[in-house]
């Protein structure tokens, strides 16, 4: 076990590393040249805020039930959609035992709501940003952990989701679930919450100024495709990092490692094909978000799958989100930096897949009978539903006080300097960093001469 801990710790390491500097480089590339710092700067600070967030209340929300306090109590769960936020407030209560999942789920916590400000690039303004993290990792994230991981609602518990659906009575009169919902690592959880959110957010702060009008390209994709290598790499710790059999962690490391190695690869081919066949021309664009969108896919399905049956979801996950992403420019949505095509779309083709493909005579095409399939659609449809709502209900109080979105002439500017007071890429003075210059009338003449 000392080596089962050891590796939870880097595994931890390694997801922490997916959003800082991983996602924020992958985003970063993306944006415009006068968005790309405002754009780390949300990843950086959802690290900054969603990490104390979760160390004060977060964990006791999701996992208090779970994980008994140092005295051996548990925290009270209520109504099965989240535990009692204060029974281990602060950590203080916690068994130093449970220490390394707090830190492991920790880094989920702050990635899933990092993911979310792809969908808002350019646009959002940096306090409302700030407001927004806490108050929906507290509604949203910390709930739908504790329903799907934490013994609650969606994790095939008695009275919950798929125990009302399918369940089985027992002789003593509880109602047990006869098939469990598979979300090995944050299907639900992480991707579909943080798509839908992405989506709401969009809709609420509306499109870009010159969206569907003019290009609006990223402005270096050298650092986007770095971002989605470092992407790659920690979410070796993201999916190895969540073993749920313990008793066969040796396997099981070795299983979802190749899975989530395959299905990747896999994506990657099947999103670069789809441009090929559209477009003419595969691009290092299409390459990058095809690594994600075949790492979102597997996550949910990564220990329930065998080799061939991965690399059948990447593919199928990479052909569908490059498709999906243009359904932005159809429908009229900004999803600046494709969170929607891509966290949503490949969360749903992940968690449901898996119920076409699971292992063990469970998915429809490997011998089930269709209820894994049910269970997997209809928890996938509640995720949408409690992350749309409670992403709603937050944006609507925001935009009604402190207000969501830039000025029209602020966003021209560029949300860099407006919020930010500096500049990426400032060749003129040799630096990005925030000075005040003061002109005498000499230097004034001069300039204006």
């Amino acid at each position: 076990m000392d080596g089962y801990y050891t590796w939870m710790l880097v595994s931890a390491s390694l997801v922490l590393l997916m959003t800082a500097p991983g996602l924020a480089l992958f985003y970063g590339g993306m944006s415009r040249s006068k968005s790309v710092l405002n754009m780390m700067m949300m990843s950086f600070t959802a690290l900054g805020v969603v990490g104390i967030v979760y160390a004060l209340w977060g964990w006791s929300m999701s996992y208090s039930t779970t994980f008994l306090t140092a005295d051996g109590e548990a925290g009270k769960e209520i109504g099965t959609f989240f535990s009692d936020p204060f029974k281990q407030f602060g950590l203080e209560t916690t068994d130093p035992a449970n220490y390394v999942f707090v830190a492991f789920q920790l880094t989920f916590a702050v990635i899933t709501a990092a993911l979310i400000s792809g969908a808002v690039a350019d646009r959002l303004k940096f306090s409302a940003w700030l407001v927004f993290l806490p108050v929906w990792v507290t509604l949203s994230y910390f709930p739908l952990a504790h329903m799907v991981w934490g013994g609650g609602f969606l994790s095939g518990v008695e009275d919950g989701l798929s125990s009302l659906l399918l369940g089985n009575i027992t002789a003593d009169g509880a109602t047990v679930a006869e098939i469990a919902p598979i979300d090995y690592a944050g299907g639900t959880v992480v991707h579909i919450n943080a798509g839908v959110a992405g989506l709401v957010l969009a809709l609420l702060l509306g499109t870009r100024l010159g969206f569907g009008k003019e290009p609006i390209k990223p402005h270096n994709l050298t650092l986007t495709m770095i971002g989605a290598g470092l992407l790659w790499f920690g979410w070796f710790g993201f999916n190895v990092g969540s073993i749920v059999n313990l008793d066969a962690y040796t396997t099981e490391t070795g299983l979802v490692w190749l899975n989530t190695t395959l299905a990747t690869c896999a994506a990657m081919m099947g999103w670069l094909l789809v441009e090929k066949v559209r477009d003419g021309k595969g691009t290092s664009l299409g390459a990058a978000s095809g690594v994600v969108a075949g790492l979102v896919a597997i996550t949910p399905a990564c220990g329930n799958l065998v080799p061939w049956s991965a690399m059948v979801l990447g593919l199928v996950a990479g052909g569908l989100c490059a498709l999906a992403v243009g359904l932005k420019y159809r429908f009229g949505y900004d999803d600046s930096l494709d969170v929607v095509g891509v966290h949503l779309v490949g969360g749903l083709v992940g968690t449901i897949g898996v119920g076409f493909l699971a292992s063990g005579d469970l998915g429809l095409l490997t011998g089930g009978d269709g209820k894994q399939l049910l269970v997997q659609v209809v928890v996938a449809v509640f995720a949408m539903l409690w992350s749309g709502i409670a992403t709603l209900v937050i944006g609507l109080a925001i935009k009604f006080t402190i207000g969501l979105r830039l000025d029209p002439e602020d966003e021209v500017e560029g949300i860099d300097f407006v919020e930010h007071g500096e500049s990426a890429y400032d060749l003129s003075t040799g630096s990005g960093a925030r000075r005040t210059s003061v002109l005498t009338s000499t230097t004034a003449e001069g300039a204006r001469a």
